[in-house]
């Protein structure tokens, strides 16, 4: 049954996974550029619930926070308004969806493994600096919702599908039945919910799996692979677990993880998923017998693992007795439709098949395994009773690689098996060359990644730096310009910062630096670019957005860092901020000009009582 794929049609028809009404209406305004702190906790006091789970979230361990929190207010201006948006969409989706009619989906094990997932990719994240750990963890929970999507829309059909398929054979049946596969509706969903672009662009590499470059959307595809596999292993039996840690170590070497520290990792994380299981109603003591998302586990077999097909049943008794004598491990079908089945499920190495079966006999069962993904490579050897030359034709044109006359010779039967297994190994071989070419391919970008990134890092606090900075600023510049967008940029000195290293010391002034750097980070969007510049000097480069809507995000952040204070430390001043902003439309002014008029604002703001912001005139 083909189905034409079509978004908007399901969607105004209420049969795809949607946020209720209040996430709904705090997506909506979070979108706003101008929305305050104070609209979103008013659309989150409107559900009891929500606003229970937003309290126990930000003062919950996983968060971190250092004091109670008592009121939503609070809660979403120290959470920050875009990670009460992802908050709220995330559980909003869990409640209507935890349940559902797809008999071959399963929905516990579904938000276990994504809970699993969000978990690692936060700490991750935390761990390696892309993007906000709070904003990595909703898309975590959410990078498979286009399965959840298609067990919701099509229950019946994609029941089907997953009953026929496992792994990477999932995808085909899907765009053949749906026009679209789960990832691909992912991606669409995720976009329709107004996920930023670099997060749908390294969730799309993540799915592909070919992953080699050095930008930050390529580190952070890298990041989802890991907490990915992570979260199969969460969900992973005991015997399972053992069967994904290679995979688990070799991806975790690409981010500087060896075998003890990632099992260290990955212990941490599952306190913290279950942890999170408790906190939005998830179980996290669902496990697997088998994880589909491991497309492959190699075989240590000695002989060959191979099907034998025949509607004789003397010949298979007899035949696959002699075979496994041989040392092979042998699978006996009767006929050429058991046979196609087997191969799906269980994926041989080698096929030897009769020619004369029915309903399905071996020429058309050559035929099927051809034409599929799973059974190109596949040696496939003939049993025939004629040496008829057109006969012949038509089954090597049918795909066969050998073939057998009847009566058979079993001396010769095991000469084109050993002839078989050349070939076999020869691929199989082929393929772990390629494997390992992309393996080196990987850790190289890897080593490249962490070589770049530490020469465009800040080492105490963790951001990019001034070299970083300056020619980041240039590259959105020269985009503004192409595309003709606004572009912001705010400069941000710490008040009496000298004091505290001429009173107290470089250490304590250290800890302020961080402390402030961390908030900054935190409370900037998820587009905009947060470095330090310098001693107490930091720059936040906000990507088409106007001069009126950066000085919103400059008191954000300063009203952020006044309430905020750090613990333990006794400073003569309380840590405050100035800054200075400045906003172009396209190439006016020029970006050095735009820096140089954003710090004659916070200039200004220096000369009076500091702890403000200003807009350049």
């Amino acid at each position: 049954m083909n189905i034409e794929f079509n978004l908007n049609e399901l969607k105004a028809a209420d049969r795809l996974p949607s946020p209720s009404g209040t996430a709904l209406a705090i997506m909506q305004l979070v979108q706003q550029s101008d929305a305050t702190v104070q609209q979103v906790s008013q659309l989150v006091k409107v559900d009891p619930a929500l606003s229970g789970r937003i309290l126990r979230f930000a003062n919950s361990a996983a968060f971190g926070a250092r004091r109670p929190i008592a009121d939503i207010q609070t809660a979403v201006m120290m959470m920050g308004m875009q990670t009460v948006r992802n908050f709220a969409l995330s559980l909003s989706l869990i409640g209507s969806n935890s349940k559902g009619h797809c008999s071959e989906f399963d929905y516990e094990a579904y938000w276990s493994r994504s809970l699993a997932m969000s978990v690692s990719i936060a700490a991750i994240t935390a761990r390696e600096v892309t993007v906000v750990p709070a904003e990595s963890f909703t898309l975590g929970l959410l990078s498979d919702i286009g399965g959840l999507a298609l067990a919701t829309a099509w229950s019946e059909i994609y029941g089907e599908c997953l009953g026929m398929a496992e792994g990477k054979q999932l995808l085909a049946l899907e765009r053949e039945r749906f026009a679209i596969d789960h990832n691909a509706l992912s991606l669409m969903l995720l976009a329709d919910w107004g996920f930023p672009t670099v997060f749908l662009d390294a969730l799309k590499l993540s799915f592909e799996m070919k992953v080699a470059g050095l930008t930050r959307i390529d580190q952070f595809a890298r990041q989802l692979i890991l907490a990915r596999l992570i979260g199969n292993y969460c969900v992973a039996d005991e015997a399972h677990r053992a069967m994904l840690l290679p995979y688990l170590t070799a991806e975790a070497d690409l981010h500087a993880l060896d075998e003890p520290a990632l099992l260290a990792f990955i212990d941490e994380t599952i306190e913290l998923w279950h942890e999170w299981g408790k906190l939005i109603d998830v179980k996290t003591d669902v496990r697997q017998p088998l994880l589909k998302a491991v497309d492959t586990l190699e075989s240590d077999l000695l002989g060959l693992n191979l099907l034998l097909v025949d509607d004789d049943p003397m010949m298979l008794a007899r035949l696959s007795k002699q075979l496994a004598a041989a040392g092979n491990q042998v699978a006996v079908c009767r006929n050429g439709e058991s046979a196609l089945k087997y191969v799906i499920e269980h994926k041989p190495q080698l096929v030897i098949t009769d020619w004369r079966m029915k309903p399905m006999d071996g020429l058309a069962l050559c035929k099927a395994l051809r034409a599929s993904v799973f059974g190109k490579n596949i040696y496939l050897i003939m049993l025939t009773s004629t040496e008829d030359e057109d006969a012949l034709v038509e089954a090597f044109d049918a795909g066969i690689d050998d073939y057998v006359t009847k009566p058979i010779s079993l001396r010769v039967l095991l000469a084109r098996l050993r002839a078989g297994q050349r070939i076999i190994t020869l691929q199989n071989e082929l393929e772990k060359e390629s494997r390992d070419i992309q393996r080196y391919t990987a850790e190289l970008a890897a080593a490249n990644r962490r070589l770049k990134s530490m020469a465009n890092t800040d080492v105490l606090t963790g951001l990019p730096n001034r070299r970083y900075a300056l020619n980041r600023l240039e590259q959105e510049a020269a985009t503004a310009l192409r595309s003709n967008q606004p572009l912001s940029v705010l400069m941000l000195d710490l008040d009496y910062f000298k004091s505290v290293n001429d009173t107290l010391g470089h250490d304590v002034g250290d800890q302020v630096l961080i402390h402030a750097a961390n908030l900054m980070r935190t409370t900037a969007r998820t587009n905009d670019i947060t470095c330090r510049l310098g001693g107490e000097e930091f720059l936040i480069i906000a990507p088409n957005t106007d001069g009126s809507t950066a000085l919103l995000l400059a008191e954000r952040i300063r009203n952020s860092i006044e309430r905020n204070q750090p613990k333990g430390l006794a400073l003569r001043h309380p840590v405050t901020v100035s800054i200075g902003v400045a906003g172009a439309m396209g190439a006016k002014p020029s970006w050095k000009e735009l820096m140089k008029r954003a710090d004659d604002a916070l200039y200004l703001v220096k000369q009076g009582k500091r702890n403000g912001v200003r807009l350049e005139s």
